[in-house]
């Protein structure tokens, strides 16, 4: 059984347990609060029985699962034996640095050190570190246990050897690694989403769509597609002979609209009480917990439904 280290209970944190301990981990949790690491757990149990419901806790019991999850409140216990650290701390440059030196000092001389940071290059708070080589970013989509997709981002000096036995890992616990070849603000994944915020801020700003016709373009239309296929795959199924042929035919049509796409528009400004009028008379404020439950059990559904479309049309 591999053992592994959850650093910060947080909803990543406890997303992450959920992840590794359904693929059959221990998994310890630590958090510099123990009363949050004792939250998390009855969160997590919470969520067991919704995925027990839909069939995606890989045949285990949700009270299997929780048994392998075990709070640990000593970060050098949490640590010992651990193949795999994850860390989970705010987006803050200062206390990654400082975590990821506690965590280095402590951790197995074999074991990797990822971070679950959206935003800092791995390079900005690992470089002065003795076994730097060995430390990493693993970004997921949240929640992990619903959205396999996990960016693996090396800093220069990170070990190939590292990375590829981080995406092995990643595999074996039923996540879909993304390799990136070197460290980029934004990863791949952030990138991707802000160009496509970008452009709905501008159309919204602009006066060309509502929030709701912009939300109705992307949730009944391209992510219906998106949901089993990405961009490359989807343009090289649009056209008869594949993508070569679909650039001949169309690039010319996003060569017109890039010119248009060079400006910004500041989502803090004016757009953002058109934004949010558009939001909260589609959703209440006081609704927004209970919306983002429903949220996630709509993705345990899709997450079931494409686990059984996979095992019946393929890959």
């Amino acid at each position: 059984m591999r053992r592994t280290a959850i650093i910060g209970s947080g909803f990543i944190g406890r997303a992450w347990a959920i992840s590794f301990a359904r693929a059959g981990h221990e998994v310890v949790l630590w958090d510099q609060s123990p009363e949050a690491v004792e939250k998390a757990r009855g969160y997590i149990a919470d969520v067991l029985a919704d995925l027990d419901r839909n069939d995606l806790l890989n045949g285990n019991s949700p009270q299997t699962v929780l048994a392998r999850i075990a709070p640990q409140a000593d970060l050098a216990e949490a640590l010992k034996g651990a193949n795999h650290i994850q860390e989970n701390t705010p987006e803050d440059l200062d206390i990654k640095r400082a975590v990821f030196a506690q965590l280095d000092e402590a951790a197995d001389p074999s074991a990797i050190i990822a971070s679950s940071t959206s935003a800092l290059l791995p390079s900005k708070f690992t470089e002065h570190l003795a076994n730097r080589h060995r430390c990493l970013v693993v970004h997921p989509i949240n929640p992990p246990y619903l959205i396999p997709a996990a960016e693996i981002v090396p800093a220069p000096w990170t070990s190939p050897e590292v990375v590829e036995r981080t995406r092995i890992f990643l595999v074996a616990a039923g996540h879909a690694p993304l390799v990136m070849k070197r460290e980029l603000d934004g990863f791949i994944m952030n990138r991707m989403q802000g160009a496509l915020l970008e452009e709905a801020f501008r159309l919204v700003a602009d006066g060309y769509a509502t929030v709701e016709d912009v939300d109705i373009g992307i949730r009944d239309g391209l992510a219906l597609r998106w949901s089993f296929m990405g961009p490359f795959e989807t343009i090289d199924l649009n056209a008869p002979g594949g993508v070569r042929d679909y650039v001949a035919r169309y690039q010319v049509i996003y060569e017109r609209l890039f010119p248009q796409m060079q400006r910004r528009v500041d989502w803090a400004g004016e757009v953002l009480d058109t934004v949010e009028a558009g939001r909260r008379h589609k959703l209440p404020g006081d609704k927004l917990i209970e919306r983002q439950i429903w949220r996630d059990r709509r993705l345990m559904a899709l997450a079931a439904h494409k686990k059984k479309s996979t095992q019946e049309f393929g890959e």
